[in-house]
């Protein structure tokens, strides 16, 4: 029998009133998270990934946003708690890594300090001494070396991937269920970000910790992630396990991302591998299928709205947004023998 997800969305939709009109950011979007699975959230910049996790938490409430459908955390309703549910939510049972821990750490104060303050707004029964000396313990299981110096430190004094290591020990702190992390290896170089990965992969493995990664890097994605959602224009597209979305894809928006991958197997093109076009406008979004303006694949059914729905017998709980038959899809995402979108 299966487990009762940890967090469950169903047709979330976030726009935001702007003078040029309504921005719908976040279209219908519904999944689960199991406790100690690793979801991935993945899409192009402006697909509505961080919108969605900054929904789940309650940051995008303002006069000009309207949030409609279901957050629920457990048995908690989260898109109807009141601002001081949502605190003691924030941080106690959702921690979030951010994506620039430059900008989400105040540079003015220590960084142990930062860490001390966010224990003790929410655990107010032990003292400062023992807050610090959780602080120092959180900042050694992340792997910052000379803790006990080091957490007297300022933001400038950390290197990038120290700070996301840092960031990383702050959503820790009070040993949430669920941790967020939105692109947590942005801007870090390639070992850093080995790094990063590998610090996520043992808190999950030793913690339970159940995940949401979102990111743009179907690379990192292979190397953590049990299911991926990817995401275009506000909605889901396809979804389903690591396997299904590398091996079996069945979106050509998908396709189009794994064929953006830079093989270092292949000799180099003359050109870089992209996906044509740009997305739409979240203003005035198309009829029908959102990708079709950049598919190579569009068709005359592609003027109605597929809906997000299981097309493969073999493989019940993957779901996609296209309207081509599986047969079809598989026939014309190969590219020169490999999983692209269109030829450079």
């Amino acid at each position: 029998m299966a487990s009762a997800p940890l967090l469950s969305v169903e047709d979330l939709r976030v726009g935001f009133v702007t003078e040029g009109g309504r921005v719908q950011a976040v279209g219908g979007v519904s999944f689960e998270v199991q406790p100690g699975e690793v979801l991935a959230i993945v899409g192009e910049s402006g697909s509505g990934k961080s919108v969605t996790a900054q929904t789940i938490i309650g940051l995008t409430r303002s006069p000009n946003s309207r949030i409609e459908g279901s957050v629920r955390l457990g048995e908690e309703e989260l898109l109807e708690a009141g601002d001081e549910d949502l605190r003691r939510v924030r941080g106690e049972r959702i921690g979030m890594v951010f994506q620039d821990p430059m900008t989400s750490f105040n540079p003015v104060y220590r960084i142990g300090d930062q860490i001390i303050e966010a224990i003790r707004a929410h655990r107010d029964d032990g003292g400062k001494a023992e807050a610090h000396q959780r602080a120092v313990e959180l900042l050694d299981s992340v792997g910052i070396p000379n803790a006990e110096r080091r957490v007297r430190d300022y933001p400038h004094e950390f290197s990038g991937g120290m700070r996301q290591r840092a960031m990383i020990a702050m959503a820790l702190a009070l040993d949430p269920e669920l941790l967020i992390a939105d692109e947590p290896t942005t801007a870090l170089d390639v070992t850093v970000q080995a790094q990063i990965l590998a610090l996520l992969q043992r808190l999950n493995r030793e913690r339970g910790l159940a995940t949401i990664l979102i990111t743009h890097d179907l690379g990192v994605v292979a190397e953590v992630a049990d299911r991926v959602l990817v995401m275009y224009a506000g909605r889901v597209v396809e979804q389903g396990t690591l396997d299904e979305i590398f091996y079996d894809p069945q979106h050509p928006y998908t396709w189009g991302l794994l064929g953006s991958l830079t093989r270092m197997d292949k000799p180099r093109p003359e050109r870089l591998p992209q996906i044509g076009g740009a997305p739409p406008s979240l203003l005035d979004l198309p009829t029908g299928c959102s990708f079709r303006s950049r598919c190579p694949h569009e068709f005359d059914r592609c003027g109605e709205m597929p809906g997000l729905d299981a097309r493969l017998a073999e493989a019940p709980q993957h779901r996609d947004r296209c309207w081509l038959t599986p047969e079809q899809k598989r026939e014309r995402r190969l590219v020169d023998g490999e999983i692209g979108g269109e030829p450079a």
